[in-house]
């Protein structure tokens, strides 16, 4: 009889100690304290290694504390208003800075390098997690990054503001209401980690390259107060916080002009197509476990069965789902290099971008997968034209325009929100 009272004994002891610890990681989320969220997490994981639902925690504040590193970095530099939409990485309800520091090309790449860093880190974490029933319950209005690094929760700073703000539509109030709760589980660990690859494939492909030139030229269009050989550019004052005016015409003229990078790292280009090689495999087993769930409790994704968390107008559709599996199958070919994109030029009697029609080169298409490796230096302009694509042009099976346009349709109009949802 002892022993079985001991056994009892030691079992609520056990959940005595569990819940303070969540408790914990929940409150430092709520305080805009992701770094002490993190070692509440690693301190719970480091005494139950195989604690799904610790790894799933830890992960997550990882991810979020990337997140928030960055708006700390935009911050930190004064980030131009709502500029920052026109930037990879950086579409957050940032603040405006009175005192903005300089911002010189080696710390842009640093700010880069640190994204880096920590998306490969939460991917890391999220990859231990073997066991089922991993779950994770967040309330995005109660979860604060402190994007001003003033150890301070404000209201644009809530996981609920950055949702709307990154979402950049009318309808984001709706998609994420200010009651919102989310049980995140197994299928959504993969989601998650599918989103660490993305991320960290387009750092690698920043860091990558060589925008030097670039940076020091036009960069005074996002930054108040920016390290360059040409200090008379940013006399003129940076006009108005929301968008561009007449004073930007000629440097947005020479943005389009200097993005023509050289490459920096061959081997960053390669690791980027690593990650984006991993995405359809992991979308694929996030959806079989949406598949198999016989409940619906506060779902992130939903399976055709199910109801989002989310606005109850959003709902996934048998076809949707259908049509998204051929799409990964689809982008996984075109990574393999055995599907070409169409190319655009070489047509007789050349194209008209005025048309439904996907213009079609029969004989020349592209080979996205050697884009990487051997990486060629990248230039917008005759990308666009066509003569930069030469090292990439072969003959072979080409991108299906009747296929992809029944991907789209299956969305209803929305495919690109649909397309950042789902990942």
């Amino acid at each position: 009889m002892w022993k079985y009272f001991w056994c009892i004994l030691f079992s609520l002891s056990n959940c005595h100690t569990a819940f303070p610890q969540q408790s914990d990681f929940h409150s430092a989320l709520r305080l805009g304290q992701l770094k002490t969220a993190v070692n509440v997490a690693t301190t719970e994981l480091s005494s139950q290694p195989e604690n799904s639902s610790a790894a799933f925690r830890l992960g997550a504040a990882q991810f979020l504390q990337t997140i928030e590193q960055l708006g700390q970095s935009q911050y930190r530099y004064g980030l131009l208003g709502d500029r920052r939409r026109s930037l990879p990485f950086i579409r957050l309800p940032i603040p405006e800075n009175d005192t903005p520091e300089k911002l010189s090309y080696e710390k842009a790449r640093d700010i880069f390098q640190q994204a880096l860093n920590g998306f490969n880190q939460a991917e890391q974490t999220l990859a231990r997690i073997k066991a089922p029933a991993a779950e994770l319950i967040l309330t995005p209005a109660a979860v604060h990054l402190d994007l001003n690094a003033n150890s301070r929760p404000e209201h644009n700073e809530s996981l609920l503001e950055i949702l709307n703000a990154v979402m950049q539509a009318p309808a984001a109030e709706s998609l994420a209401p200010a009651d919102l709760t989310i049980r995140f589980d197994d299928a959504d660990v993969l989601w998650l980690r599918g989103y660490c690859h993305v991320m960290a494939a387009l750092a690698e492909i920043i860091l990558a390259q060589d925008w030097k030139d670039q940076f020091e030229r036009t960069a005074h269009l996002f930054y108040p107060s920016v390290e360059t050989p040409w200090a008379f550019l940013q006399n003129e004052g940076p006009g108005p916080l929301g968008g561009f005016n007449g004073q930007n015409l000629l440097d947005l003229i020479a943005l389009i002009h200097t993005t023509r990078w050289d490459v920096r790292d061959p081997d960053g280009m390669l690791r980027a197509l690593a990650h984006l090689e991993t995405l359809p495999a992991l979308s694929r087993q996030s959806w079989k476990l949406i598949n198999a769930e016989s409940d619906n409790d506060r779902e992130w994704i939903p399976g055709p069965t199910q109801q989002t968390a989310l606005n109850s107008n959003l709902r996934v559709t048998p076809q949707m789902q259908t049509q998204w599996f051929t799409m990964l199958d689809e982008i996984e070919l075109i990574l393999q290099g055995k599907l070409l994109i169409p190319f655009w030029r070489g047509i007789e009697g050349g194209f008209s971008p005025f048309t439904d029609d996907w213009p079609a080169t029969p004989d020349l298409a592209i080979n996205a997968r050697r884009i990487f490796p051997p990486p060629q230096p990248f230039a917008l302009l005759l990308w666009i034209q066509g003569t930069s694509m030469q090292p990439w042009l072969e003959k072979g099976p080409q991108i299906d325009p009747q296929k992809w346009n029944s991907i789209v349709t299956a969305f209803q109009g929305q495919f690109l929100l649909f397309a950042f949802w789902f990942n």
